[in-house]
This record gives C-alpha cells, sequence and structure tokens, in this order.
C-alpha cells in the first residue's frame, strides 16, 4: 500500500503507534480516538512520486493565468505484523 513520505529508506522497518481501530477474526477493538498498547510493523518496499496533476488558476475576462504541477511523494509499505 502507498502511504505520504516516511523518513525510512527502502528495506527499512517502521513502527506505527497510533492505531485506531483492529480486527481479529470477530473481535473488532475501536480506539477513542486511539487504541492503547497496540502497534504496526511496516516494511518499507520503496520511495517514490505519484502522477502530476496541474493545477490551473485563471479569472475570466482579467487575464490572469497560473499553471502549476505537483507530484506527491509516498512511501509504499507492506504489513509485517500488528502487536496487540
Amino acid at each position: 500500500m502507498k502511504v505520504d513520505k516516511l523518513p525510512a529508506e527502502a528495506g527499512e522497518k517502521v513502527e506505527v503507534n497510533k492505531v485506531l481501530a483492529v480486527a481479529s477474526g470477530e473481535e473488532l477493538r475501536v480506539g477513542t480516538p486511539l487504541l492503547e498498547g497496540v502497534k504496526v510493523i511496516l516494511k518499507v518496499l520503496q520511495q517514490g512520486r505519484g502522477k502530476k496533476i496541474i493545477v490551473y488558476k485563471y479569472k475570466a475576462k482579467k487575464n490572469y493565468r497560473r499553471k502549476q504541477g505537483h507530484r506527491q511523494p509516498f512511501t509504499q509499505v507492506t504489513v509485517d505484523a500488528i502487536e496487540v
């Protein structure tokens, strides 16, 4: 899965402590707002940048035009473990 850019290199493991919900079988635990003592271990596969989007602003009849491109950086990760 792709998430917003994380400060890690490819092959490293990242630990996420801010978990909103965990499901195991039929049991679902939902935090208010976060769950205590739950963490997710992610393995970073690669860093990258998304497809380019074009931001174009203009005002009709006023000769005002601004064109700007943007590529959002992302980190592709896979979930290794969920520790409850």
